[in-house]
């Protein structure tokens, strides 16, 4: 696919990303790092602490359970749930593909995002599908092969799916209760980016389902208008904050673009620094944005604020689980209310009071992890 940057609202990097080098897939390969890949593997020793006992930890693998079984857009592209052309034999009869509907960009638009909110997701935007933010090889994590990865030259749109998590849940990270929220958004992703593909098929376009694999979800996100890449390397949202988890489906069906719609998250995050404060590893940066990440596992090249991911996943290996600490202590997440909503307001226009916000976020006690309390007496 050509790249046309005239379709993009920012700037991606020049050249496209390998997945190999993306920090989970490193770990089945890279031996600097297979010591906390295995750690991360042993078996669950439970503890009667609540956040880590049997109940937390059957919670976390049922929420997780889709995504595993049916999904593993975490292992693989164009399997399971994300497979690129497969149409069930129960729905194949009641599907006549050879006779794509027509309409105007904007009503095929209207029509999607009308199906995918009805399909599971809380935020829908579409944008140009700029082919440097698809990888340019793929590593199968279950047969550990590592290939070139190429979308089909006429599927230049990307449909963009957010999935909110728990907010109750997630406020418990770093443990099983948090790691469950985490579970139930992939599960999430898997089963509403496979529904928005299958009814774009049904209207005689081809779709490909897509969850981490494929291609970088936050730069796709920001570009459809759904939020803005924060301090914490993650998209902020306006409603939900960074408590989302991202999907998406290319296709060849014509759509009207989103526009790109900043709400003051860069102006904020220059003063919050409450996810760099709280990161338990350091890997979320102090400093100011860069266009040279950390190590090969970031995408070098836009000006931003680089995570470093080898810390990230160091802390996570010896968690033994996944640590959601910067999206529980970022002032954007919370749930929508008077008060919360006025406050996103003031950051929108008023960004004079920005540090103002970040004071009275701690005053009032947000952003600290609800630490060993009991989340099953709520």
């Amino acid at each position: 696919m050509k790249s046309d940057d005239t379709k993009f609202p920012f700037q991606v990097p020049d050249g496209r990303f390998d997945q190999k080098f993306e920090m989970f897939k490193r770990a089945r390969w890279d031996e600097a790092i297979a010591g906390w890949a295995r750690s991360s593997r042993d078996a669950i020793v439970f503890e009667e602490s609540p956040g880590l006992r049997q109940r937390d930890f059957a919670l976390r693998n049922a929420a997780w359970n889709i995504e595993f079984e049916y999904g593993r857009g975490n292992s693989m592209s164009n399997s399971g749930l994300y497979s690129w052309s497969h149409v069930s034999d129960k729905t194949q009869p009641f599907i006549d593909a050879g006779r794509p509907v027509t309409g105007t960009p904007v009503e095929n638009a209207s029509c999607v995002k009308q199906a995918a909110r009805f399909l599971g997701a809380d935020l829908v935007g579409i944008c140009y599908a700029h082919p440097n933010l698809v990888y340019s090889h793929e590593y199968n994590i279950i047969s550990q092969a590592h290939y070139p990865l190429d979308l089909p030259e006429d599927h230049v749109n990307a449909v963009v799916l957010a999935i909110a998590m728990d907010y109750t849940a997630m406020r418990h990270s770093p443990n099983a209760v948090a790691g469950a929220a985490t579970g139930f958004g992939y599960s999430k992703m898997a089963s509403t980016a496979n529904m928005v593909a299958t009814f774009i098929r049904g209207l005689g376009y081809e779709a490909v389902p897509s969850g981490n694999d494929t291609a970088l979800s936050v730069p796709l996100a920001a570009a459809a208008g759904l939020g803005e890449v924060g301090r914490l390397g993650l998209l902020v949202t306006e409603k939900y904050g960074p408590r989302v988890r991202i999907c998406k489906v290319f296709t060849n069906m014509p759509l009207a673009h989103d526009e790109y719609r900043p709400f003051g998250v860069t102006e904020f995050c220059r003063v919050c620094m409450k996810c760099a404060r709280h990161c338990p590893s350091n890997a979320v940066s102090s400093s100011e944005p860069t266009t040279s990440g950390w190590n090969i596992s970031n995408h070098s090249g836009p000006r931003k604020w680089y995570v470093d991911a080898e810390k990230c996943y160091r802390f996570w290996a010896k968690n033994r689980m996944d640590c959601t600490n910067c999206i529980n202590v970022c002032p954007f997440n919370k749930p929508s209310g008077l008060l919360h909503d006025g406050v996103r307001a003031l950051i929108k226009h008023q960004p004079v009071f920005n540090r103002m916000v970040v004071r009275l976020d701690d005053v009032l006690g947000y952003g600290k992890p609800m630490h060993r309390k009991e989340y099953w007496e709520a």
